[in-house]
């Protein structure tokens, strides 16, 4: 044969081979193998094989990018109750909760019977700028009606926000008015604070409510501790009730600018995650002033890292009830497609070396889920014997009881008072009747109230009105049986919801908490610890019998 013409046959010789090659092995898998495919049993590819069989072989078309989107949260599910998967529709509204700002128009909105109603405006925000005030209706955005079903609160945010700059158009009912009215609003930077409150509660007493750690939270807090150095500050109250965490890094600051040199704030360890500590630098502007921290079982994650860090040095009294028990770090990964894992990488732990995450067995633990209301049928909210310690004793520096396993214990428990609460207040509260019947009362006496200016002026005026008599009568024509025994009963408590609400949608969140705080057990009890004196912690007797001994 030609050498030349056999050179130009051989790739063709060749791709005949590679085709009878694959002929030969697909009949003898099919006849040989039982028609099973093979998978390499692997955990790093059996995923990765199962979504390419699915796509390949399955009955259906299946999309997959969905059936991934699915499973990602189930698989998380199954390690611990804080790995989240979270889709990329949803990663930028998590992240700007922490942020210290976001892009938006600026209101404070509430939605009633499927309305947009604005509670309120940011002062000097683009909102206010264009012309919407408290109590406008919003009935379209950008020349499309935006009322019925379609409105809920992502819907909403998704309308209202927005790149900085860009405009929005905006169509209102103000109240008594039928024609609609419209505002081009230019989006702008809308500053989200993380300390809702910071007054003095008497002529020494400093209070601060933090609400979550955020990215600003430690200049708010700098910010706030200086104005109340102005006036006269002694003793400070840190109220982290209700306060689920945040940033870790926020948590640490705050404790640093209490504790002297050196002292361990936090540590975290885990599987891969090499102990790291989080020490005081002795810089802290406040290291001696007498100072309690304010927890109950709504306070979880940075607000345990704080509190345990306070307790754990001797550096303050902790008061209310036991937190949450969530110790658990989470590391943010992101997906090339935008969506975020958050997985758990490590625990904390609390300078006395005990880890403030309660059990659990997997992310799909119901008694995990269940466990604040076990706690509450448990009698845990009502009396201090009846905390369950789960985990091992540990000691403070000057050799105080704590206890890991399971949030923070107080160093001085308040019970929940319930003593005056009935089905009729129950239903009132859980049905939204009195949010509803404030934001009412307050949209149709809106311009009487504005005269009063400050929570004092305005509660006083509130006082004369018989709020309670009026919101009866408004519940029974929406549904709420009278019951004049219970209303009795729980008079001082309807009372103060339907004032506190009314205040808080007149003047803001500061004059809501502190109307709230004027009869809170644990605010008083505080009050009552400085006063005596006591607001460091004392070491136990038998240690002090022990030292004794030794001289």
């Amino acid at each position: 044969m030609n050498p030349k013409k056999s050179n130009r046959l051989m790739p063709l010789i060749m791709a005949v081979c590679v085709i009878l090659g694959i002929l030969i092995g697909m009949f003898y898998t099919s006849h040989f193998s039982g028609n099973k495919l093979s998978i390499i049993n692997s955990n790093s590819n059996k995923l990765n094989n199962l979504l390419h069989i699915v796509n390949d072989q399955y009955v259906d078309t299946v999309n997959i990018n969905n059936l991934v989107e699915k499973a990602m949260p189930q698989i998380l599910s199954e390690l611990d109750p804080h790995s989240v998967y979270i889709g990329a529709k949803d990663v930028q509204a998590t992240n700007d909760e922490l942020r210290s700002s976001f892009s938006g128009v600026g209101i404070e909105f509430v939605i009633r019977k499927d309305t947009i109603h604005v509670q309120g405006v940011i002062s000097n925000g683009p909102a206010e700028r264009a012309g919407l005030i408290a109590g406008d209706k919003i009935v379209s955005i950008d020349d499309s009606a935006f009322v019925g079903k379609i409105v809920t609160n992502k819907s909403a945010m998704e309308k209202l926000k927005g790149p900085k700059d860009t405009k929005v158009k905006i169509g209102v009912l103000r109240y008594k008015e039928k024609k609609e009215r419209f505002f081009t609003v230019t989006r702008g930077d809308i500053p989200q604070k993380s300390i809702n409150a910071a007054y003095m509660l008497n002529d020494n007493t400093g209070y601060i409510r933090i609400k979550k750690f955020a990215e600003n939270t430690y200049a708010e807090l700098l910010i706030s501790l200086a104005l109340l150095s102005q006036e006269e500050l002694d003793n400070l109250v840190i109220d982290l009730r209700g306060n689920t965490g945040g940033y870790l890094g926020s948590a640490v600051q705050i404790a640093n600018e209490f504790l002297a040199k050196d002292r361990l704030i936090v540590y975290t360890e885990g599987r891969k995650s090499p102990r790291q500590e989080f020490r005081s630098d002795g810089n802290g502007s406040y290291q001696h002033i007498p100072l309690i921290v304010l927890i109950d079982e709504g306070s979880a994650s940075s607000s345990e890292i704080l509190a345990g860090a306070i307790q754990d040095n001797d550096r303050g009294t902790i008061i209310g009830r036991r937190s949450f028990g969530k110790g658990l770090v989470q590391q943010p990964m992101a997906f090339n497609d935008g969506s975020q894992i958050r997985l758990t990488v490590a625990r904390y732990y609390t300078p006395s070396g005990r880890c403030i995450q309660k059990p659990y067995t997997s992310g799909t633990d119901k008694s995990y889920e269940e466990d604040l209301i076990n706690r509450y049928e448990h009698g845990e909210f009502f009396n201090q014997d009846s905390i369950k310690h789960t985990g091992p004793e540990y000691h403070t520096t000057i050799g105080r009881t704590v206890y890991g396993g399971g949030g923070i214990t107080p160093d001085i428990f308040i019970a929940e008072d319930t003593t005056d609460v009935t089905s009729y207040y129950k239903e009132a509260s859980i049905s939204g009747l009195i949010i509803q019947f404030a934001f009412e009362y307050t949209d149709e006496n809106r311009e009487e109230m504005k005269k009063y200016d400050s929570m004092e002026s305005l509660s006083k005026y509130l006082d004369k009105q018989k709020m309670v008599d009026k919101f009866v009568r408004y519940a029974e024509n929406n549904g709420l049986k009278r019951r004049n025994l219970m209303i009795k009963k729980s008079y001082k408590l309807l009372e103060l919801f339907i004032h506190s609400r009314i205040i808080y949608n007149m003047l803001d969140e500061q004059a809501w908490t502190e109307y709230i705080n004027l009869d809170d057990m644990t605010i008083i009890k505080a009050q009552e610890i400085f006063k005596e004196r006591k607001a460091f912690p004392q070491a136990p007797d038998s240690t002090v019998s022990n030292k004794k001994d030794k001289e």
